[in-house]
């Protein structure tokens, strides 16, 4: 669709200026220690109150695992090594023989937990990994991710030396536990020092491994309890509105880390400026938020938000926007964007009428990048921003990251000042505010719940062919379709503009937990690879079990239809009273 007029008027206001002061200031200031995370806060509020935006700070305490020191000695050798957040603190040392593991790459750069996936026929049983990685420590390629560390915790090993692509070594976090841990989370704290080594290091230690040597990790952490500053601009709509739109994004990194992500703060701050400013053209209202605790908290300060705004988010919140590492230099691709399957075609239309000639290609968000509101059920979009076009990425030579454009700066002390660009973080800035604008003043949500009705049918379709005759999933197909027939009447219908948009919110709140979360509602899922469609999604694995597991999956399979199947039929209700 084109841009309008209205439209218009507010992507004229948007400036570099002021956005491109806070990447230039973020980048001379390291924030990820405490301390350093709530001095840059302060930044933002002094800037946002500057330019007469008025701004909320809470200070909630939450649990931190910040990464001090590591190293790790073996043949006479000391090598140079980082901790991700959340492993186990030994500043004496662990000693044990070391083993190597061989995987697949592309599978350790996802949260994935299924070993075939991972290991493809080179490991062909639970029993044969346990035996080869018990009481010893672990050395692989990859990055030290949550699936992978909970996974050799599980089989015994007792430290995990993860061995980064490059020459640099990457910061990341190795737990699964998402946000501030409660009773039930804290069993999941990593209880196995993790850390990560560069390439040339990590061949010379998978050597020293296939001959049988032993190895000493050595980690040092800050873990407990912070007060983080959480700044919020809550931007009224002219009608006073009680809906409103949530743009969001973390504000601290490793080190200074410019596009991951200074360069998302700014542009939320002239997104804070512009709204604000036209704040009497609005027809719901925007917050936008920015969140501590992302690298060293895995996720805290948006999950404090969720928890303490749970039933506001619940009642009020039409969609949530993620932003991360946009503005990034030779990040002119929008071909890795992410939005659930109702938000794609909005998504892409935005990019477009910014863009004109993008190549976009629209991807399901995985269970990462401050994605904390799954469990309410909001419909949402974006995480990560525009990336590098893959031909150019190649020609570098750069391996796979999860941030900065594709730029391999990615959680490094690269990460600096010559990573961002004036001319595509304005574009970025722009595309994020046209799809905040178009949410928060559309007549009615612009949210395709017929395109996530297509997206279930096709995983339906997906896993009964994989489960070979065993698996029946006719009821959820038909619950399925009869929820899509009951969204066309409704898209037909005379019925008004609110009472349409009080159904397909409340229709989100089913519709998005059922794809994309196991735990209750209001709980927050492990930082692991979640399949669509998780209750039906042993119906994928049982035509691959022993005999005499399937019938332990197929009393799974049973309930979890039947969850699914409650959950669509009380959809298709909600939407039906929407008809009158």
């Amino acid at each position: 669709m084109a841009v309008s007029s209205a439209e218009r008027r507010f992507l004229d206001k948007v400036s570099i200026d002021e956005p491109w002061k806070l990447v230039e200031t973020f980048s001379t200031m390291p924030r990820w220690r405490p301390e350093d995370v709530n001095a840059s806060a302060d930044v933002i509020v002094g800037r946002l109150r500057a330019l007469g935006v008025p701004v909320e700070v809470h200070e909630p305490e939450i649990y931190l695992s910040v990464p001090l020191s590591a190293s790790v000695k073996a043949g006479g050798k000391s090598f140079r090594a980082k901790p991700p957040s959340s492993t186990l603190s030994v500043p004496g040392g662990l000693t044990a023989p070391l083993v190597r593991l061989d995987a697949n790459p592309k599978a350790l750069r996802s949260y994935n937990r299924d070993i075939a996936t991972l290991f493809g026929g080179s490991i062909r049983s639970v029993e044969e990994v346990k035996a080869k990685v018990g009481g010893k420590i672990v050395v692989m390629s990859g990055f030290g991710n949550p699936a992978l560390t909970s996974l050799i915790e599980e089989w015994g090993g007792v430290g995990l030396i993860a061995v980064n692509p490059g020459i640099d070594i990457h910061w990341g976090t190795c737990t699964t536990i998402w946000g501030s841990p409660d009773l039930a989370d804290l069993p999941r704290k990593p209880k196995i020092p993790v850390v990560a080594v560069n390439n040339p290091d990590g061949r010379e230690l998978m050597a020293m491994a296939d001959a049988g040597s032993e190895v000493t990790i050595v980690t040092e952490m800050q873990e407990g309890w912070f007060k983080q500053k959480v700044p919020v601009v809550k931007i009224p709509s002219a009608n006073a509105s009680k809906d409103f739109v949530l743009v969001h994004g973390h504000y601290d990194s490793w080190d200074v880390g410019v596009g991951d992500n200074a360069t998302g703060d700014a542009t939320l701050l002239e997104l804070a400026r512009v709204f604000f400013e036209n704040r009497a053209d609005l027809a719901r209202s925007v917050w936008l938020a920015w969140w501590p605790g992302h690298s060293t908290g895995r996720y805290a300060g948006s999950t404090w938000f969720t928890d303490h705004y749970a039933l506001e988010l619940d009642a009020h919140c039409v969609a949530q926007i993620n932003c991360d590492s946009p503005g990034c230099r030779w990040a002119t691709s929008y071909h890795e964007t992410r939005a659930f399957s109702e938000s794609a075609k909005l998504a892409t239309e935005v990019i477009r009428d910014i863009v004109p000639d993008a190549d976009v290609k629209i991807m399901r968000p995985p269970q990462a990048g401050d994605y904390s509101f799954n469990n309410i059920g909001l419909p949402s979009l974006f995480m990560l921003s525009s990336t590098m076009p893959e031909a150019l990425r190649h020609e570098k030579n750069y391996y796979d990251v999860s941030g900065c454009g594709a730029n391999i700066a990615w959680h490094t002390e690269n990460d600096t000042i010559e990573i961002a660009d004036r001319d595509i973080l304005l574009t970025d800035m722009k595309i994020y505010l046209l799809a905040a604008l178009r949410i928060a003043n559309a007549e009615e949500l612009p949210f395709a719940w017929d395109a996530t009705c297509d997206e279930f049918l096709d995983t339906i379709a997906r896993y009964e062919a994989a489960a070979k005759g065993l698996a029946d999933l006719a009821p959820a197909r038909d619950a399925t379709q009869a929820l899509k027939a009951a969204l066309a009447k409704l898209a037909g219908a005379s019925t008004s503009a609110s009472k349409k948009n009080e159904a397909l919110r409340d229709l989100s709140r089913t519709l998005v937990p059922i794809n994309y979360t196991r735990e209750p509602r209001f709980r927050h899922d492990p930082a692991y690879t979640v399949p669509p469609l998780p209750t039906l999604a042993v119906a994928a694995e049982i035509a691959s079990m022993p005999t005499d597991m399937q019938r332990y999956a197929a009393v799974e399979l049973m309930r979890g239809q039947n969850r699914y199947v409650a959950a669509l039929t009380a959809a298709r209700r909600v939407v039906e009273g929407a008809l009158g």
